[in-house]
């Protein structure tokens, strides 16, 4: 039979309420009754019931994370940032995929709450007035996570995209006689990559390059989309010397499609990525992108949400992080 409140004080002969502080960490307890305390909660095996707590404190010291994919690299490193930190304040996470799918965020943001989370941390692609109502209404905080809302409303962490897609295109701009790049873009209607391909068009403009709409590829988020897009380049009449991809994963595909018909990185055409995930490092050859630091995204992001559960003054409820590019062998200098 499961081991209560009430066995664990008649055992250690005091109140329900002296076990109760000792569990709580009441410093009001004499410590030699702690340690009695203590002992039989050892030898009876005696767990707390979080349940009751909850009910008892309206908290449950659970967050919840909505992640478009935990099996992708880099929400798996956002997560652990978000693990790391939530640990450090007692806080247990709550993880769902969504598979980026707006039926299922909406969904989810539903569950969470119907669970009782004392907060939700969310990961998506394409904010909608749905979601900002959903979150405006919701009765525990809310903070995106390399997730971008144009409104400004809901408390987030990021970094600042437009400027990252317009450094990594000039980078590739100067490095290549000033020829427009080609671009490949996944999940376009996300805000983020808006920003991105903004960024993009800002330095074609500032490098006064004429804009050539065949040179932008969409294609679907994922490793397979990448060689479809070094599929579609290959059929235009002229190879772009350059190209910048909104993700790495998708970068990878697009480097092994050109190997894969022969061409060589750089030397035929230089890959541009960006998020520098870990999978960077491991393809040959090794990836040059932007670093957007995911483990401090998700990191910030917990502790953020963790000052609004607490109370505590937010001084900055948009926050955003530095990023830098990191050359390395898919693309050179000249």
């Amino acid at each position: 039979m499961t081991v209560t409140i009430y066995d664990v004080a008649r055992e250690a002969n005091v109140s329900m309420a002296t076990v109760s502080r000792v569990v709580n960490g009441n410093p009001n307890v004499k410590p030699s009754t702690r340690k009695k305390v203590l002992a039989t909660i050892e030898r009876l095996g005696y767990r707390p019931n979080a349940v009751a707590r909850g009910l008892a404190s309206k908290k449950t010291t659970t967050v919840g994370a909505i992640i478009p994919d935990i099996s992708n690299i880099f929400f798996s490193e956002l997560a652990r940032g978000i693990e790391d930190i939530a640990t450090m304040y007692k806080y247990n996470i709550i993880l769902s995929n969504s598979d980026s799918k707006k039926e299922n965020e909406l969904q989810l943001i539903n569950t969470m709450l119907e669970k009782q989370v004392d907060g939700i941390l969310f990961m998506g692609g394409n904010i909608t007035d749905e979601h900002i109502q959903q979150f405006k209404t919701s009765s525990v905080p809310v903070v995106l996570a390399a997730t971008y809302d144009s409104s400004n409303e809901i408390p987030s962490v990021n970094i600042d995209y437009e400027l990252a897609g317009y450094e990594a295109t000039k980078d590739l701009i100067e490095n290549n006689n000033n020829q427009q790049p080609a671009i490949v873009i996944s999940v376009p209607d996300a805000p983020v990559n808006k920003l991105k391909y903004e960024g993009y068009l800002r330095a074609l403009e500032e490098s006064n390059i004429e804009f050539s709409e065949e040179l932008v590829i969409t294609v679907d988020y994922s490793y397979d989309g990448g060689i479809t897009a070094a599929e579609k380049l290959l059929e235009l009449e002229a190879l772009p010397s350059s190209v910048f991809v909104t993700f790495d994963e998708v970068a990878i595909g697009v480097i092994h499609g050109f190997q894969d018909r022969g061409y060589n990185v750089p030397e035929d055409i230089q890959v541009f990525g960006f998020d520098n995930t870990k999978l960077a490092k491991m393809v040959r050859p090794t990836l040059s992108t932007v670093v957007q630091p995911m483990y401090d995204i998700g990191a910030v992001a917990m502790r953020l949400l963790t000052k609004y559960m607490n109370k505590e003054e937010v001084t900055d409820k948009n926050v955003v992080l530095p990023h830098r590019l990191e050359k390395r062998n898919s693309t050179t200098s000249n």
